[in-house]
């Protein structure tokens, strides 16, 4: 935010825009939060404001309903996403080197914002046709192309077989993270997702490079 003089009062209006948009924020953080606590289902509206610190009838003057906050919690969701891959992308390396900063970034991301996880996988098991599982749809593709478009590097330069399965590849990866979520719930406190995914890249990569002579 622009610093102003003690002498100038901010016009009133990008004052009210900036209040929204950190109530805004301070809503998607509540309801990843609680996400992480709770089933996604079970979480309310008053739950939300009470997290945040407003009285129900506050939060929605931010939003006009409670499918308007899930929206905006699946735009956060996947900006973060991408922004994640962005920065393993930008720092460079191999195709390899890129897969594997990728790997321990999306499993830092989902362990300091387990709610995440929840979120999305929650959605992507509703019936077929409901517009937040096609966001959630759009935001798990978007990234998995991604994969698959570092993979089809990784087998131009030589890192990976030329005949591996880009698509299966992708899949896998995902699921690797996925799984290492799932037991970090079933044994909650007992497994360090960073320290797991160290021993675990190598034998994705294994998987991907297939049998050695």
């Amino acid at each position: 935010m622009n610093d102003t003089s003690i002498l100038e009062k901010p016009p009133a209006e990008p004052r009210q825009r900036h209040s929204a948009e950190a109530r805004r924020e301070e809503t998607v953080e509540a309801v990843i939060q609680l996400a992480g606590e709770h089933s996604p289902e079970g979480i309310t509206t008053q739950a939300i404001a009470s997290r945040i610190g407003v009285t129900h009838g506050a939060l929605f003057r931010h939003f006009p309903d409670k499918a308007a906050i899930w929206r905006t919690v699946f735009d956060w969701l996947g900006t973060r996403l991408g922004r994640v891959a962005d920065a393993a992308l930008a720092s460079g390396g191999t195709p390899l080197e890129v897969l594997e900063r990728l790997f321990h970034a999306q499993v830092a991301f989902v362990a300091d914002h387990p709610g995440v996880p929840r979120i999305l996988f929650h959605e992507l098991q509703r019936p077929a046709g409901s517009p937040l599982q096609l966001l959630a749809r759009n935001i798990v593709g978007a990234y998995r192309e991604r994969l698959k478009a570092l993979i089809r590097r990784a087998k131009e330069a030589g890192e990976l077989p030329l005949g591996l399965d880009e698509e299966a590849a992708a899949v896998l990866f995902v699921g690797t993270v996925q799984g290492l979520v799932v037991q970090s719930t079933l044994f909650s406190g007992a497994l360090d997702m960073r320290e797991a995914a160290q021993r675990l890249f190598p034998l994705l990569l294994d998987g991907f490079r297939g049998a050695r002579s």
